[in-house]
């Protein structure tokens, strides 16, 4: 034989070896994926059928037991007590001759023996049932059959037919029904004075009626059964449909979220429920969800704005640097060129400046998104640092009033710090120094450039607690509702259940903003004046980076409508040392 051929009947074996493994594991996959598309209310109750069945079969086979059992020992009672009246009663045995009379009519099988077993007497009334005898099973003439004397024990039955007529199916049954048997010994003084005369008495009892009341006690249990398999069946059903109802709606719901609907909400329950439990963490889930989903929306949408924005601003410096030097290599050649090259210059270079401070305020933006660009580990002395503000407005509008003061919270519910004229102290803080500066020199700017120049400015300073978590102003949004949320819970500084943190405000009373734009200050690229904002010049980028810097120390920016007109900017900002990876999104 080839090699060939030796290694192929070698292979063949483990081929068919595998083959089963692998089809076994095929079938016993395809069983589970059977047993996963079973819906979950047909296995639940199909279970509790199960179960009801296996309940009711073990109740009903323990009931029997324990009647069979039960009517057992009250027929051995029943025949050790009538052996012992049949032997105090022995002297009617010794009169009577009981070959041709008997005990009468009774049911109970009665036979004598003496003492080698031999038959004295024997029951001349045995059990007659429909034209059939029966009587027990009992060691024969002379032998005693290894008989314990006094335990009962059962024998089955010897049956013949007494008439000839047609036999009776249900006598025949109740017939063959076995015997319960006793051997008991018996002793008796000879008349004849030939001594004392001994035996066993057997005395038996069919267990006939025993068998009737158990097959009639076992056919009620299984009638009993059935109905409560049924009826269990039913409540069964219904109590599993009414719990599973609050799934079937989160199923429902879920196929419309799925949908795209993700104002869905799933109906809620008793939280002390596994069902009420689950629905208030899916509508938890699903409120982060949509509110991610939104805000990336929005964030979609401030991105496509802020491209268009950028484009159109970074166009506009880019077109007035092209027509200046087109102007200016069309009158080249012509007489006083020199002093029109200088005007085209000088418009040039002003607007390469309005585009380096753009692409400059752009990417400040672009890094303190990325969480980059502030150091908020360093110690600042923020009452220089906004003295040092005061001193270039006053150097800028040498008219203009500026009062200094401290803010105190309001007392009997007040919406609004209360300022009080006053000398600074000193208020330290962990933060960045230069992006701090940056902010109190933008508000400030915009006090200078949008408000006339002998208009009077107020500026205060304080500290206060809160009882809040790290971080939690960051996600408030700059509008007027998170002020008096912030002031609400606010208590004096220093207290034990907060965190301490400063208060800068700067009120002005110039022209001011519409109640609609306040909120709308702070984004990129907004003005609520074009116009005006045009003449004053700027990136329209300013309190976007104040914002910003103020969000990278975990602080809330607000703006509000100055009591009388004008324009009032609230800073808060945490005392102690902030971590510096708070994330910059917008979470308005």
């Amino acid at each position: 034989m080839s090699a060939q051929g030796r290694d192929s009947l070698h292979a063949s074996p483990v081929a068919s070896t595998a083959a089963p493994e692998g089809q076994g594991t095929e079938e016993g996959q395809s069983r589970q994926r059977l047993l996963d598309s079973i819906p979950l209310t047909t296995k639940l109750i199909v279970s509790m059928l199960v179960l009801l069945v296996v309940g009711t079969l073990g109740i009903s086979l323990a009931i029997r037991q324990m009647a069979g059992t039960y009517l057992l020992q009250k027929t051995d009672t029943q025949l050790i007590r009538q052996a012992k009246l049949g032997i105090r009663n022995a002297t009617l045995l010794n009169r009577e001759d009981l070959s041709k009379h008997g005990l009468g009519p009774t049911d109970y099988f009665l036979q004598v023996r003496d003492s080698n077993m031999v038959i004295i007497s024997d029951d001349l009334n045995p059990m007659r049932v429909n034209g059939v005898v029966s009587v027990p099973k009992l060691p024969a003439d002379g032998q005693d059959g290894g008989v314990q004397m006094g335990q009962p024990f059962t024998t089955p039955a010897v049956i013949s037919k007494s008439t000839d007529g047609p036999v009776d199916r249900d006598g025949l049954k109740r017939a063959n029904a076995p015997w319960r048997v006793v051997a008991m010994r018996w002793s008796l003084d000879d008349p004849g004075g030939m001594g004392v005369s001994k035996g066993v008495l057997f005395i038996g009892l069919s267990l006939g009626d025993q068998q009737d009341t158990i097959h009639a006690l076992t056919q009620y249990c299984w009638m009993v059964g059935i109905l409560i398999v049924l009826l269990g069946a039913v409540i069964a059903a219904l109590l599993i449909q009414n719990t599973l109802a609050p799934l079937k709606r989160m199923e429902k719901t879920a196929a419309k979220i799925a949908a795209g609907d993700l104002s869905r909400r799933i109906p809620a329950g008793p939280v002390n429920t596994e069902v009420g439990s689950l629905a208030a963490s899916l509508n938890a889930m699903l409120a982060r969800i949509e509110r991610s989903f939104r805000e990336q929306q929005a964030t979609t949408e401030k991105m496509k704005q802020f491209v268009s924005d950028a484009s159109h601003e970074l166009r506009t410096p880019l077109a007035a640097i092209h027509g200046y030097a087109e102007l200016y290599r069309m009158q080249r050649e012509l007489p006083g060129a020199l002093e029109r090259a200088d005007e085209s210059i000088g418009h040039i270079e002003a607007s390469s400046t309005r585009m380096t401070e753009l692409v400059q305020d752009l990417l400040s933006l672009a890094r303190m998104d990325e969480g980059r660009g502030v150091d908020t580990s360093l110690d600042v002395n923020l009452t220089s640092l906004v003295n040092d503000a005061v001193d270039d407005l006053h150097a800028l509008d040498p008219d203009r009033e500026i009062t200094r003061g401290l803010l105190d919270l309001p007392k009997g519910g007040g919406n609004a710090f209360v300022f009080r004229k006053a000398p600074w102290e000193r208020i330290d803080l962990v933060g960045d120094p230069t992006r701090l500066r940056q902010v109190v020199t933008n508000i400030i700017g915009n006090v200078h450039r949008y408000t006339p120049p002998d208009s009077p400015v107020e500026i205060g300073l304080g500290r206060i607690s809160l009882p809040w978590e790290s971080g939690r102003l960051t996600f408030m949004p700059p509008s007027e509702d998170s002020l008096d949320a912030l002031i609400q819970a606010a208590g004096p500084a220093g207290a034990d259940n907060g965190g301490d943190y400063v208060i800068m405000r700067f009120s002005d009373h110039g022209p001011g903003a519409s109640q609609e734009a306040l909120p709308r200050l702070f984004e990129r690229f907004y003005t609520a004046d074009p116009s005006r904002a045009r003449l004053k010049g700027g990136t329209g980028l300013g309190l976007a980076i104040v914002r910003s810097i103020v969000k990278a120390h975990q602080g809330l920016i607000c703006a509000s409508a100055t009591p009388g007109g004008g324009l009032t900017f609230t800073v808060v900002l945490p005392q102690g040392r902030v971590d510096a990876a708070t994330p910059q999104g917008d979470a308005d």
